[in-house]
């Protein structure tokens, strides 16, 4: 398969007019400390620490009316696996993107095949780069580009392998779909922009005493938008967002929210911000379905970056309410200091106290590029979390040091360029 598609990229640039063929590399290691990470630490634990890695090669073709892109790459873990063996035996070694985008008249195009879906902020629909994996999407796109308009149009349809009967789906995992379709419209102007996304995602539903038998498709709705606009000179955005529909396993009908406002000040060289985003929740104890999950975003840039909210956790729970405030310094001719500072409080009402408030996160990166195409990252973030945390955290006690520190390296240099005339 592998021969078959070199085989076919090559036929297909001697065969067009004018031409580009590129290899990117995308090479990272992240050493992580991790002590009460995306949760409370408990007692009598000890801390966790490891050498994550991520090894990407990505090639890229395009021609008048074609583009080609394939990504292929390998994440592990130092160690995972043993040495002088003949095979991974970890499974690493995937194929992260590989499709086609073929322009269909003077506006119109269509992408077919395995992709990033990214849109605005990121928030509901984003690469999640953060996670060495990333995020993809097996998807059809139907687009439409002019000038400073655009509308695209999504479908999916997912299965686990060529079946002879049924389209029964069971994949496990947070908002795996069977099926997907989106409408994403968005207009830019020379400092602003305004965009529109309606979402239905359509999820397995089984039988509760026998999870391997189908019981129908049950569908979830998500409809909103995301602005930009300077205001004197503050830079503001926002987003709303209305989630609806069918709420699984239980019978209740979905009614959830998002709303966010940032904004954003430079004072020489140094860029000042301000915001709030409102999560809706659940009331511990209750039944009604009223907590929003940000789906398919990039979750680890919002709301702290030790991840104890909505990335791969907090899913039908209280909520959250975060206002946070950033600085970010220029510390050196390229070098950038980051501090953040989140306090955060629950949506929903918690089951043991009236007070909402949760903890309060602070974050450190430094960004210190190092020479053409590599640079080195320092982070440390700490949670100061409330009694109440551990009330949404298994009830593990909150009185123990929540921190987490990591060291980043990467590489991203073009290997190959080339243009076919």
């Amino acid at each position: 398969m592998k021969n078959i598609t070199i085989t076919l990229l090559f036929f297909c640039m001697f065969q067009m007019g004018a031409q580009e063929f590129t290899v990117d590399a995308d090479l990272r290691q992240r050493f992580e400390y991790r002590h009460g990470f995306t949760t409370l630490f408990p007692d009598n634990a000890e801390p966790a620490a490891f050498v994550r890695q991520r090894a990407r090669l990505n090639f890229n073709y395009s021609a008048e009316k074609l583009k080609l892109f394939i990504a292929v790459q390998d994440v592990s873990t130092w160690g995972d696996t043993r040495q002088i063996l003949p095979a991974d035996g970890n499974d690493s070694f995937m194929l992260f993107q590989a499709w086609a985008e073929l322009q269909l008249g003077t506006h119109w195009s269509t992408k077919l095949g395995r992709q990033l879906i990214s849109y605005d902020d990121q928030r509901i629909f984003g690469g999640l780069d953060w996670a060495m994996q990333g995020r993809f999407h097996d998807a059809a796109l139907l687009k439409y580009k002019k000038e400073r308009t655009q509308l695209d149009m999504g479908f999916a349809f997912s299965q686990q392998g060529e079946s002879i009967l049924g389209t029964t789906y069971n994949i496990p995992g947070f908002f795996t779909y069977k099926s997907m379709q989106y409408v994403y419209f968005k207009h830019s102007w020379e400092q602003s922009s305004f965009s529109l996304l309606g979402l239905n995602t359509g999820f397995q539903r089984f039988v509760q005493e026998d999870m391997t038998q189908a019981d129908g498709v049950y569908y979830t709705q998500t409809v909103g938008s995301y602005f930009t606009f300077p205001v004197a000179k503050l830079k503001l955005s926002g987003s709303a967002y209305y989630q609806f529909g069918e709420a699984y396993p239980v019978d209740e009908s979905l009614s959830a929210y998002q709303l966010a406002l940032n904004a954003t000040y430079k004072v020489g060289s140094t860029l000042l911000g301000v915001g709030a985003e409102l999560l809706s929740g659940s009331d511990q104890g209750s039944s009604d379905r009223k907590s929003f999950f940000p789906l398919y975003g990039t979750n680890h840039k919002f709301n702290g970056f030790m991840d104890y909210f909505y990335v791969g956790n907090h899913a039908n729970n209280v909520g959250l309410n975060d206002f946070h405030a950033k600085a970010v310094f220029k510390t050196g001719e390229r070098a950038t200091f980051l501090t953040g500072l989140h306090y955060f409080t629950s949506n929903g009402a918690l089951a043991e106290t009236t007070d909402k408030y949760l903890g309060t996160e602070l974050d450190l990166v430094y960004t210190q590029p190092l020479i053409k195409n590599v640079k080195l990252q320092l982070g440390y973030s700490h949670m100061f979390a409330s009694s109440n945390m551990s009330l949404i955290k298994n009830g593990v006690a909150s009185e123990n040091t929540n921190n987490w520190g990591w060291a980043m390296l990467v590489i991203n240099p073009r290997l190959f360029n080339h243009n076919f005339d």
